[in-house]
């Protein structure tokens, strides 16, 4: 193992392990205040239901001369009611106690079914690509064409897939914190040479075509496999809505200190969902039901600009096209 999978193991079984004495102590004074109030309670209904009663007296000074005497027959459905009531709620602290034990690890299912819907989404889109790439090459092969440029695309889509591969079994390992993020820095206009390229032929098979424009300068900060994951969801978004012909715009500027990322499509519009909530996993618009998706990409969106400080919303909607604002520092 690395030295980050042998820290994140190591995390994990402290987790786990603070889990287990807080739930043992929790459910060690809960039973205790139970048990105490059981007992007080068929204490004070013996001396309730007790009645005084002349006993033998020997008649040493300072003996009494009567004794406390119990009715079973009026004490003992008081505390057979209080025991039923003792068990029930020791029953109920124990399902609360297993609950809460159970917290980290179904946390740690929750992190693992969001990377492998991440991971499926994240290589979907390269996949796709470098499958329409093959069929090029094939087509160029059957006509005796130059194969150089389709073969340096598919070593580029390949590059994409390891990079992403890479910065998703790091994100697992590290479980989302990444030591070298203070210092990440991308160009955004690099970022957008690899988002376009990727999905370039992706746009070509419904004529949409993809423009592209960002200050030769302009450097955002974070890591940059990151930002080319999040403008890839982006304009995947974009081109799968786009209607056949269309155009879509990805533009960058600097404001003040922040990096603003626009993508610009002419779509149906978002319906059938509040905008605030397309980020969230597994969330979809109806409009153009054929070409809905998983309602995974604009979730990893939130994620990448969640990790580097910044953030990301539908500027506007309509039913000429979409706008989507991602901001993030600038370096």
């Amino acid at each position: 193992m690395s030295r980050r999978t042998d820290h994140a193991v190591a995390a994990d079984r402290a987790r786990v392990q603070r889990s287990a004495v807080r739930t043992g102590l929790w459910v060690g004074l809960a039973s205790a205040a139970v048990v105490t109030v059981v007992i007080v309670v068929i204490v004070t209904a013996l001396f309730t239901a007790s009645r005084p009663e002349r006993g033998p007296h020997d008649g040493r000074p300072g003996e009494p001369p009567y004794d406390r005497v119990v009715d079973l027959d009026d004490v003992l459905p008081i505390v057979i009611a209080v025991g039923v009531i003792g068990v029930l709620l020791l029953g109920v602290l124990a399902w609360y106690a297993s609950r809460r034990a159970s917290e980290p690890l179904a946390e740690a299912l929750g992190v693992q079914r969001a990377f492998v819907a991440d991971a499926s989404h994240e290589l979907r889109t390269p996949l796709t690509t470098l499958n329409s790439r093959i069929q090029l090459a094939e087509h160029r092969l059957r006509g005796g064409e130059d194969l150089a440029p389709v073969l340096q695309d598919m070593r580029r889509d390949a590059e994409v897939m390891d990079a992403v591969l890479t910065d998703l079994l790091l994100a697992a390992e590290t479980a989302g914190v990444h030591a070298d993020d203070a210092g990440a820095e991308a160009s955004v206009r690099a970022a957008f040479d690899d988002a376009a390229t990727v999905l370039a032929p992706k746009g070509a098979e419904r004529g949409v075509r993809i423009v592209a424009d960002a200050p030769a300068e302009l450097r955002a900060a974070a890591e940059p496999t990151a930002l080319v994951r999040a403008v890839i969801a982006l304009l995947d978004n974009a081109v799968r809505f786009s209607p056949d012909g269309g155009t879509v715009q990805l533009s960058a500027r600097a404001d003040g200190r922040r990096v603003e990322i626009r993508v610009a499509d002419q779509g149906p519009g978002l319906s059938g969902i509040d905008p605030s909530r397309v980020f969230e996993r597994f969330a979809r618009s109806t409009s153009s039901s054929e070409r809905r998706g998983f309602g995974l990409g604009l979730a990893l969106v939130r994620d990448v600009a969640n990790r580097f400080g910044g953030s990301v919303e539908v500027e506007s909607t309509s039913p000429a096209g979409t706008t989507f604002l991602l901001v993030l520092p600038t370096r």
